[in-house]
């Protein structure tokens, strides 16, 4: 077993699970757009800080960089924005059934891309852990009306995106570091929400309203976290731990970054906590367990 990878993909989950807290927070003060913009902003200096200091040396070219490029569609600039969008038409409960199935996309894409194997063991435990978020999420939202399809397809498109990340960037970090992989994706993210965010502002003529929420000392401390650690940091360790282990074994972990997040809201945002969420929790840690440490024998063939 590869303790650094799973070291990794573990904080990685810790970190995206408690990014929702700082999401809420930020949201008091600017909007989803404006908060992706300037979390990628603060990502993008992070990642120039220690590369201006000499701490670290990338010897990637243009040409590399635009080889690169295809990954940082996928991910940031689909996943969040297929994401924000779609959260516009339907809720934050049904956005989680829906994403529960990202390692389910991913174990297919990674089957069918990069030939990567699955047991029945490891397929049936995926889907145990994705059952298990999809049953919290489920009773969450029990009687809170119909679902809009527009809201359904953006969601699902941006979990499709999370699944093609995943199996791209185990594919370019045979060519590719982890550190070149993060510095372009962060670079694009970068690019891309503060082009929309300044056109947006452009047109409506809020340009300065779109530096306000710097006013606000919680909307910083919400978008340092968001930048440095949840969207800098965790680009590295999540290509990290692709370079060492299956795609699909650590998509696993996007499991596990949910629970942390519902845990965030029991604990600081008062949520009720319900039979449900024990009925999930279990199935979810069973799921994940059994998953990763599954063993390679009784492989399923792709297609």
């Amino acid at each position: 077993m590869n303790k650094s990878a799973y070291a990794a993909a573990l904080l990685y989950a810790f970190i995206i699970g408690f990014s929702f807290f700082f999401v809420k927070l930020a949201l008091t003060a600017a909007n989803p757009v404006d908060i992706l913009a300037h979390r990628f902003t603060v990502a993008f200096l992070a990642a120039l800080f220690p590369l201006l200091l000499g701490w670290v040396k990338i010897g990637i070219s243009m040409k590399d960089a635009l080889k690169v490029l295809p990954l940082a569609l996928f991910y940031p600039v689909m996943f969040f924005a297929f994401q924000v969008f779609g959260l516009v038409y339907t809720s934050s409960s049904e956005a989680g059934i829906i994403q529960a199935a990202i390692p389910i996309f991913t174990m297919i894409f990674a089957a069918y891309f990069l030939n990567e194997r699955f047991t029945k063991r490891q397929f049936f435990f995926t889907v145990l852990s994705a059952a298990g978020v999809a049953c919290i999420f489920m009773m969450k939202s029990a009687g809170t009306g119909s679902s809009d399809l527009r809201g359904a397809a953006l969601i699902l498109l941006s979990a499709l995106s999370s699944a093609g990340y995943s199996v791209l960037a185990r594919k370019m970090t045979r060519t590719f570091n982890s550190l070149e992989l993060t510095y372009v994706t962060t670079g694009a993210g970068f690019l891309f929400f503060n082009g929309i965010a300044g056109i947006s502002h452009m047109a409506d003529g809020t340009l300065s309203g779109f530096f306000a929420p710097f006013t606000d000392p919680v909307f910083i401390l919400s978008v340092l976290y968001l930048g440095v650690l949840s969207s800098f940091a965790t680009s590295f360790l999540s290509n990290y731990a692709l370079s060492k282990i299956e795609a699909a074994k650590i998509s696993m972990f996007n499991h596990l970054a949910t629970l942390v997040t519902i845990l965030a809201g029991i604990i600081w945002l008062g949520e009720s906590l319900e039979w449900f969420h024990f009925a999930g929790t279990g199935m979810i840690i069973a799921g994940l367990i059994g998953a990763t440490m599954v063993r390679p024998e009784s492989r399923l063939k792709k297609g």
